[in-house]
């Protein structure tokens, strides 16, 4: 990735700006889709190398590749330059702006589909349904390669008869403003939806089926990335319901999806596939890139620079503005005593924060993270924080994440602006666009959960 898409107006001035932006860039170089996708699947002539698994192409009378994500792109170009000539066909749904203009690199039996995210949209169901339609046709000749990245929830999906588009929206709408958790959000939508938790590898069964699976959740459970349409579902209807309960959402979704749940948990709608189901014996699943090891390239790359680093953690969660306050408190630390690492440093942490929406404003889990550190770095000389999202886009604006430096709070006192005031308002983009500190990359084509990154010179 070009590092010059990660400079903002604070980061100009510093003299160190092109060492940040050289190792936020090998922290996304590293999850690069395409490069991810070849190091787990090669070909040799008439095999098909999967990781510790061999697959005879002659064997299959076709090979079809479908997906869904952010990465969907990446990854198929990657994959039909392995298959080549093998593919017979294939359909991937990416998100809204996510389609580039190098169609002509791909055969013409391959679509590449947009589609609406975080809320799903007609294009999304209808492009869902044209995957159904090809995996209806499979047999056990036949062999089906999935491609999965973050997104997919919401681009993949197909709710059971009763349910309508915008009932599910709703509930979509409902989950994310209360503050659920992606694994809860994801238990919702495998027990509504007709291709998740599983079941998109009962459609395409009794064919060998191979998933390649790029995480955007913490931990990287398979079965809970873009609700995991071919993994076994440890969940259940009564989980699902669980979840309504705790967030008091039973009697504020459309009574469709309740009716629908409460069948289910009585035993009257099927499960979800579990682990012993017999399809998973065709099934390959595996995780070809994750947080972690866009972490680990940017430690490498920054003990380059020379940095001394420190990995904070890999399973930043909870309320973005707590977690903000938490990485303030650890800037501060190292700008006062140099722990847990003294100067120069560069300190980083991942995961994906939530947010519980109070107001009106416009923002994302990353820059409300940076918002809320705002005042604990004010003064801290020669300190950066970065938050952003791997996918360049930040909850539902144009941008990855913001920068905060000891000068944010002078600056936009200086604007008249108020820290505390657009918090209240989870108004965190119109905090930072008039300083310049959005970080604005635009798609990044892949997705593997929040970076932060804490620089200390």
């Amino acid at each position: 990735m070009n590092p010059d898409l990660f400079k903002t107006t604070s980061l100009e001035k510093f003299k160190c700006c092109d060492h940040i932006t050289r190792i936020l860039a090998a922290a996304f170089d590293a999850v690069e889709p395409g490069v991810a996708v070849a190091h787990h699947m090669k070909r040799e002539g008439n095999t098909l190398l999967v990781n510790n698994y061999s697959y005879l192409l002659n064997r299959y009378q076709r090979i079809i590749l479908i997906g869904a994500g952010k990465a969907g792109e990446s990854m198929a170009h990657a994959a039909t330059e392995i298959l080549g000539e093998r593919l017979t066909q294939g359909i991937i749904i990416v998100k809204d702006g996510y389609k580039s203009a190098n169609m002509g690199q791909f055969p013409t039996t391959l679509e590449i589909l947009e589609a609406s995210h975080p809320l799903p949209d007609k294009r999304g169901i209808t492009a869902t349904r044209k995957i159904i339609s090809l995996l209806d046709k499979t047999n056990s000749d036949d062999l089906v390669i999935c491609l999965i990245s973050g997104g997919g929830s919401a681009l993949l999906t197909q709710p059971f008869i009763g349910i309508s588009l915008d009932d599910l929206r709703i509930l979509t709408n409902y989950l994310l403003d209360c503050g659920a958790t992606i694994n809860e959000i994801n238990t919702l939508r495998k027990h509504i939806d007709q291709v998740k938790g599983g079941q998109l590898a009962l459609l395409a069964s009794p064919a060998q089926l191979i998933t390649l699976i790029l995480s955007d959740v913490i931990a990287n459970p398979l079965d809970s990335i873009a609700s995991g349409p071919t993994v076994p579902d440890p969940s259940t209807f009564s989980l699902a319901i669980q979840i309504l309960d705790k967030y008091h959402l039973m009697d504020k979704i459309p009574i469709s999806i309740s009716n629908h749940l409460l069948l289910g948990e009585k035993g009257e709608i099927n499960e979800t596939p579990k682990p012993n189901d017999l399809i998973f014996h065709r099934v390959q699943n595996i995780l070809v890139g994750s947080n972690e090891q866009a972490i680990q390239a940017a430690l490498i790359q920054a003990s380059k620079e020379g940095f001394n680093t420190k990995l904070l953690t890999t399973s930043l969660i909870g309320e973005a503005q707590e977690a903000g306050k938490w990485l303030g408190s650890i800037t501060s630390e190292v700008a006062s005593i140099g722990q847990p690492i003294c100067r120069p440093a560069c300190l980083v942490a991942g995961g994906e924060t939530t947010v519980t929406i109070h107001g009106n404003g416009l923002g994302g889990r990353n820059q409300e993270m940076a918002l809320a550190a705002v005042r604990q770095i004010a003064g801290l000389q020669d300190i950066i924080l970065i938050t952003l999202a791997t996918d360049g886009g930040d909850g539902p604006t144009d941008a990855a994440g913001a920068v905060v430096t000891c000068e944010t709070l002078a600056r936009a006192e200086a604007l008249g602006l108020d820290p505390d005031d657009f918090l209240s308002r989870n108004d965190s983009y119109h905090f930072f666009a008039p300083l310049g500190d959005l970080v604005n990359t635009g798609p990044t084509y892949t997705n593997v959960n929040d970076l932060a990154f804490i620089f200390a010179f």
